[in-house]
């Protein structure tokens, strides 16, 4: 079974999204396998976001994810960490297809880092390392 990490995002929390964002994943048919609410710590961000380190987004993508509570789920399914992101759309909410969580939710609301509601991760071994940071044991 291929396990993906979701992120319902500061902005997204704040905007009441996570019932939504969870709805469409259960209607998708995936399953999930665990689900907690937090305000990311800087050094877990730190690790989640390691390859960006140095790039011009890096702070405010870092400060942006550590201003507030964020849904944090492990889900389950087959081909989920494609079918996720599928479902999530594309990065650019205002180029996401209608339909998509961005396409749908998102907007651009003209800041210095996307606020695009989900993160989900881009491979299955991504997932397991995003996985083990936000959800050591699992």
């Amino acid at each position: 079974m291929e396990r993906t990490l979701v992120i319902v995002k500061p902005d997204g929390f704040k905007r009441g999204l996570t019932g939504e964002v969870l709805r469409r994943i259960e209607a998708k048919g995936y399953t999930l396998a665990s689900l907690q609410i937090m305000t990311p710590d800087r050094e877990r961000l730190a690790q989640h976001y390691a390859e960006h380190e140095g790039k011009p987004f890096y702070q405010p993508l870092v400060d942006f994810m550590a201003s507030g509570p964020a849904t944090f789920a492990i889900v389950e399914g087959d081909r989920v960490v494609e079918g996720f992101r599928s479902l999530a759309g594309a990065t650019d909410p205002t180029a996401a297809a209608p339909g998509s969580i961005r396409g749908d939710l998102g907007r651009d609301w003209g800041l210095p880092v996307q606020q695009n509601i989900v993160h989900g991760s881009d491979s299955p071994e991504s997932a397991e390392r995003e996985i083990g940071i936000w959800f050591p044991g699992h």
